[in-house]
């Protein structure tokens, strides 16, 4: 164990090096040939034993997710920046599928275009868009999705119970025009890791920060070790909160909702079994953080 754990230190180090020699060349996020098997199997071992331990992540349901072809997997956002529930998700869909099956997942383009976060584009992150999306389709890989954005994943840690995609239905279009079945992903923990307290919606819009950047939100979250964070800034240390994750059958929009299924319908019925799943999860929760 301590001979895989130093591996995955030396694989971190190493691809940290090349990611800051890397930036001469151009942002980047938009490739699906940055994600790397190679560096996943030898660090698996230490995001195991860190993310894994630390937020004492359990994925149920992973023999949800189609053994081959592509698919779309719409999760619930949750964890402001420091988002636990997709690392927790990503080192268990490795640990069960092996980390020579592709598999990618769409984040804001902070995350996926950070010179120094190759690790997160080794891992399978793409810039979110359809056109990568598209891109991580044609390689029969499953694509991981968060519809509710930065609206959701700052919402009030009092909201860690309830869907709230803000009636953002991007991700069926993109599941329609492809083809793909919805594979519904439903997280609970991550709005422990943090009180988040507001989502300064009006403070963006007054600031201007929302026309110039993607970022809709000004949120206000209390965590150590300055107390008081804007925008997850000064970088907050996450509480150790459980994280567990539900993958729930697949569903194909056409079978289900006919050949031509109307947006609305469809955003209502999912975001609802999503919300009954999610309820379900926070029902089992006997303490915050604790779980």
């Amino acid at each position: 164990m301590l001979t895989e754990l130093a591996r995955g230190v030396t694989a971190f180090g190493t691809g940290l090096a090349k990611d800051t020699v890397g930036v001469l060349g151009g942002l980047r996020g938009d490739d699906p040939n940055d994600w790397d098997p190679d560096y996943i199997r030898q660090t698996l071992p230490l995001l195991k034993n860190t993310f894994g331990a630390y937020f004492r992540g359990e994925v149920r349901g992973l023999d949800n997710i189609p053994s081959d072809g592509p698919s779309l997997l719409v999760g619930n956002h949750s964890g402001g920046t420091l988002i636990a529930d997709t690392f927790v998700f990503a080192q268990c869909f490795y640990e069960h599928y092996g980390p020579d099956r592709r598999f990618h997942q769409l984040a804001h383009d902070v995350a996926a275009r950070m010179p120094n976060l190759g690790i997160l584009r080794r891992y399978g992150v793409l810039a979110a868009s359809h056109d990568n999306a598209k891109k991580a389709f044609d390689l029969d890989a499953p694509v991981l999705v968060y519809p509710g954005g930065d609206y959701e994943t700052f919402r009030p840690t009092w909201h860690s119970d309830r869907i709230e995609f803000g009636g953002r239905k991007g991700f069926i279009r993109l599941a329609l025009e492809q083809n793909v079945p919805i594979v519904p992903v439903v997280a609970i923990g991550g709005q422990e890791t943090a009180l988040f307290v507001t989502r300064g919606e009006r403070v963006a819009e007054l600031t201007g920060l929302s026309r110039l950047t993607r970022i809709k939100v000004f949120p206000v979250q209390l965590a150590p070790p300055f107390g008081v964070t804007v925008l997850d800034l000064p970088l907050r240390f996450p509480l150790p909160s459980k994280i567990t994750v539900q993958v729930m059958p697949p569903v194909d929009l056409r079978e289900e909702f006919g050949a031509r299924p109307e947006l609305d319908e469809v955003y209502d019925s999912m975001t609802d079994r999503m919300q009954d799943c999610l309820s379900e999860l926070s029902e089992e929760r006997s303490l915050p953080l604790v779980g």
